[in-house]
């Protein structure tokens, strides 16, 4: 049909799209209110970890206080009283005064190195020790302290090597803390279980330990006391906290011993529920090397003269510390030197001046400390003995671990017949 218009057909599909732009804008505002209480939960949680900071600073700061104003009182207390009795020329009893003041400055010694246990700072001198032998050493006086109403049971493998790199002395307080903390715990008696085993740590049980994988020695306390709730054992390290009454306990017992074993590269875990006692687990790092055994030495009666001739050099930037050791160092017979700093101690290392003995404090002021001093000198005096006096140690200025032969380390705070004692010994060293 000429002319005609064929129809053209056209086929397609018709949608309303507004719902679905309604529900785009709809998720779009439910997204941004999610982000919106996402930033504010982050803020509430950040503002709580604050405050929680906040609280354990003051809980520190006011346990110091007030263990630190109770012995400060013990100290200047005692010693008024001492020079108001010597002014007076009354002699008669002032002793007393002295074992008052002492007594105080030791308690006070023993509280910092608490704290700088708890801190990870503690100036520690580890050895080669077998956990079982030191168990066994210290059982007598563990039962004497719990007392005859709790019986102090061991366990171990007897033929496994359970030695472990740490500071002995350090390892035996925080066995007895932690027998005296399950003691406190069984008011009616009970038992104490003292176990160790050696184990492997795998990669996936490191991360839920909280442990590098490995072969670990774990000392473990158990008691058969009346437990901790959740809430008392979530802050069982928080230093201070305790659950005694006031005057009773410090309540830095596991935070030292908290710190004292991350410092040595092991950790603590505690299990514990109301009614069924409590399990402090100990994960110490596994040496290879044996312990080195030492001869016992008798305990001296006097403090141990200097040979003749013998001289110390003494360096500390504190004034008091300097005549107080060169004082002692003086009076048995010691030629002492002193120098304030580590540019004129090093000056007279270089001179022709003999020196048997170099102590020294760790910092000093003028940007030469007393590891760079000790090493500048043995420059040029190869076989110069070194002790390092220190209150806490910075390891990447001083570790024990690393101090070659023949430095020693002295912790800060001492009596001078420690001292005494510990540069007879470091003197006298092949």
């Amino acid at each position: 049909m000429v002319g005609d218009v064929v129809p053209t057909l056209l086929c397609g599909v018709v949608t309303d799209l507004t719902e679905h732009k309604l529900h785009i804008r709809a998720l779009a505002e439910t997204n941004a209110r999610l982000k919106e209480q996402i930033a504010e939960r982050e803020r509430i949680e950040d503002a709580l970890r604050q405050s929680q900071k906040m609280e354990a600073v003051g809980q520190l700061t006011g346990g110091l206080a007030h263990d630190f104003n109770n012995l400060l009182t013990g100290i200047t207390a005692g010693l008024e009283l001492l020079q108001t009795r010597l002014s007076q020329g009354r002699l008669q009893g002032i002793e007393r005064y002295v074992s008052v003041a002492q007594d105080a400055t030791r308690r006070a010694a023993s509280l910092t190195h608490r704290l700088l246990a708890f801190s990870r700072r503690q100036t520690l001198a580890p050895k080669a020790t077998d956990l079982a032998e030191l168990v066994d050493g210290m059982r007598e006086l563990i039962q004497r302290t719990v007392g005859p109403e709790i019986a102090v049971r061991t366990t171990y493998p007897g033929e496994a090597a359970l030695h472990v790199l740490v500071d002995p002395g350090q390892m035996e307080n925080a066995l007895l803390n932690l027998c005296i903390n399950a003691r406190d715990a069984m008011p009616q008696g009970g038992d104490i279980l003292i176990e160790i085993t050696d184990i492997a740590i795998t990669a996936e049980q490191g991360r839920s330990l909280s442990l590098e994988p490995g072969a670990y020695v774990v000392l473990r306390v158990r008691d058969t006391g009346t437990g901790m709730p959740a809430d008392v054992l979530s802050r069982a390290f928080d230093p201070f906290f305790t659950t005694k009454p006031i005057g009773v306990g410090t309540g830095l017992g596991l935070s030292m011993i908290y710190g004292f074993v991350q410092q040595s590269g092991g950790q603590v875990h505690i299990e514990s529920e109301l009614g069924q006692g409590t399990c402090v687990s100990l994960h110490l790092p596994a040496h290879e090397s044996a312990p080195v055994v030492t001869a016992a030495t008798a305990e001296q009666a006097e403090l141990p003269r200097a040979a003749a001739s013998e001289s110390v050099l003494v360096v500390d930037d504190e004034p008091t510390v300097r005549m107080l050791v060169t004082e002692v160092l003086n009076d048995l017979g010691y030629k002492a030197v002193e120098a304030a700093e580590g540019a004129t101690a090093l000056a007279l290392l270089h001179s022709d001046l003999p020196i048997d003995l170099l102590v020294t404090d760790v910092g000093l002021p003028g940007g030469l400390n007393g590891r760079l001093l000790a090493d500048a000198a043995r420059a040029t005096r190869p076989n110069l003995k070194v002790l390092f006096i220190t209150g806490y140690a910075e390891h990447s200025v001083l570790n024990a671990q690393t101090l070659p032969p023949g430095m020693h380390i002295q912790s800060k705070p001492f009596s001078m017949e420690a001292l005494a004692r510990r540069i007879r010994e470091v003197i006298e060293e092949p």
